[in-house]
């Protein structure tokens, strides 16, 4: 019986020694593993990530990582032009620029885009009056009478109109009648008011800012992407 109970006090004795050394941790009053959990920071964010998970995110990282690496060995695009906006679509596109912060790397440019809401048959211009005449004459000997001298100051002076139209496909079809009554130098150009629109040009840009800027234009229709000088 004293064995065994020197055996139990050298026991407890025991116990008491390695709790005061922490070799059996410390726990404060009241602390159970349901408060210490509370107590960790955003705990209720934590999450648990399947292999298959860890697996995607690690190679997309692999992935970005080589875009970058390949963007860093691109070199620097010359100039890159974006264009034609309107007024409208202009003011957002710049209000998109601004986040890139380009300074004098970016210009706009104003682009004269003509509204066609005609066709004409033509000759071009002659280079006089006296040539038109003679143009004119050999029109008269082929039997076509529906025509008049161009003498206004416009880019078809001393040229001769053949007819004026709304539709493209009925200028045409002049055209292909004008050509079998042995009239071969006529065209067809498009007429119309001209509005501005506004182009983009950007120079020395790098490979990122290069992605970025696509990214932005896709937005956009009837616009694209161009080289420039």
């Amino acid at each position: 019986m004293l064995k065994f109970v020197f055996w139990s006090l050298l026991a407890v004795n025991g116990v008491l020694f390695a709790y005061g050394q922490g070799y059996l941790g410390k726990f404060k009053e009241g602390e159970r593993e349901p408060a210490r959990l509370k107590a960790q920071l955003n705990a209720d964010k934590l999450a648990l990530i399947s292999p298959a998970q860890a697996e995607s995110a690690a190679s997309q990282a692999k992935e970005d990582a080589a875009a970058a690496e390949r963007a860093a060995k691109e070199p620097p695009t010359a100039c890159l032009e974006i264009g034609d906006f309107e007024a409208t679509a202009a003011k957002k596109f710049e209000t998109q620029l601004a986040s890139l912060a380009l300074g004098d790397k970016q210009t706009r440019i104003n682009v004269p885009v003509m509204e066609v809401n005609q066709h004409v048959v033509f000759i071009p211009p002659q280079g006089s009056k006296e040539a038109a005449d003679r143009k004119a004459n050999e029109l008269r000997n082929l039997g076509i009478t529906n025509y008049y001298v161009i003498s206004d100051n416009s880019s078809l002076r001393w040229g001769i109109s053949l007819g004026v139209f709304k539709s493209e496909a009925a200028a045409q079809t002049l055209l292909a009648a004008l050509n079998k009554q042995g009239v071969h130098s006529a065209r067809v150009t498009g007429r119309g008011p001209t509005t501005n629109k506004f182009a983009y040009q950007f120079r020395n840009i790098d490979a990122g800012v290069k992605a970025q800027l696509t990214r932005f234009e896709a937005g956009y229709q009837d616009t694209d992407i161009r080289s420039c000088k």
